[in-house]
């Protein structure tokens, strides 16, 4: 549905949309922009207040005959932030509230400018608990998904590194990140894994990146073996990517899956990257040999 110039009817449509009356977190607060009636939605708890204290401050001193006569002229000149947005439908606006973004209507625009000034609640970039190294970086991945492909572009600057957003979940909209350097990827493997993102049918993604998991390889539910690398390193996702991997990055999830990925790359330790190549050479070959000593000598003690 697109948006109305009258900013009751687009009011009145969204208390029955987003049921204000009875979501206590939804916020919804009437105010007075240059002599023109306006709204502003947002989520409590995933707005940062002092950034609205100062944008509403600015907002208060604009006269009516100073009023732009369409939104993208009241962006351009009266939006004292960086990331704004202007959005003319209905349920784009309704799924970028539900994520945190502010929302703000004014009486005689025909479109609603999105504020991004959300946050999320958060714990500390800790070094994770199941992938501790000796020596290296002692950081890891998180549950907010912009942290996380923060960590990677710290380490990776350059411009050939892609992070393409999608959604998945016709309920949750989870955000998926997927990362991958331009010109070292698999454009097939790419296409193919974007398409199946994209064609997803489902209601949420309850378990995250299991779930994505099983809904990008349907068919291999015979297969024992893990079908992707995780990782809740920052320094080893990035060096797969360097490596001409994809990354894929789920919101709330503090791990990260790579693809496409072998029995050799499960095996892998993050130690391996900060010893002398002929050490983490060693060690590696020699973890494949108990690996593979493991999973035929058992079996072959037991025949005889």
């Amino acid at each position: 549905m697109q948006f109305s110039k009258n900013l009751s009817e687009n009011l009145e449509h969204l208390k029955q949309t987003l049921s204000l009356e009875k979501n206590f977190d939804v916020v919804y607060r009437a105010i007075t922009i240059g002599g023109k009636q306006a709204c502003l939605l947002f989520v409590d708890g995933l707005t940062k207040d002092e950034v609205l204290l100062k944008v509403l401050q600015a907002w208060w001193s604009i006269k009516p005959e100073d009023m732009p006569k369409d939104a993208h002229g009241f962006s351009k000149k009266y939006m004292p932030y960086g990331e704004v947005s202007l959005v003319d439908n209905e349920k784009d606006m309704i799924v970028q509230l539900l994520s945190g973004i502010t929302a703000v209507l004014v009486d005689g625009y025909d479109k609603c400018l999105m504020l991004d000034c959300r946050t999320y609640p958060a714990r500390g970039v800790e070094e994770p608990e199941k992938d501790k190294v000796l020596r290296g970086s002692r950081d890891g991945f998180v549950e907010t998904l912009i942290f996380n492909t923060a960590l990677i572009r710290r380490r990776i600057r350059d411009p050939k590194l892609i992070m393409e957003i999608l959604t998945a979940g016709n309920s949750s909209h989870t955000d998926i990140a997927v990362c991958y350097m331009d010109g070292r990827i698999d454009e097939e493997l790419l296409n193919k894994i974007r398409n199946r993102i994209q064609n997803l049918r489902v209601d949420a993604l309850t378990m995250n990146q299991e779930s994505l998991a099983e809904g990008i390889f349907p068919h291999k539910w015979f297969n024992p073996f893990p079908k992707f690398k995780f990782s809740e390193r920052p320094d080893t996702a990035a060096a797969c990517i360097l490596e001409g991997n994809i990354v894929i990055l789920v919101d709330n999830s503090p791990a990260a899956m790579v693809l496409p990925s072998s029995v050799f790359d499960i095996i892998e330790e993050a130690d391996d990257y900060y010893f002398p190549p002929v050490t983490g050479t060693y060690l590696r070959l020699s973890r494949m040999a108990t690996a593979v000593l493991c999973l035929l000598l058992t079996p072959t003690w037991l025949l005889a």
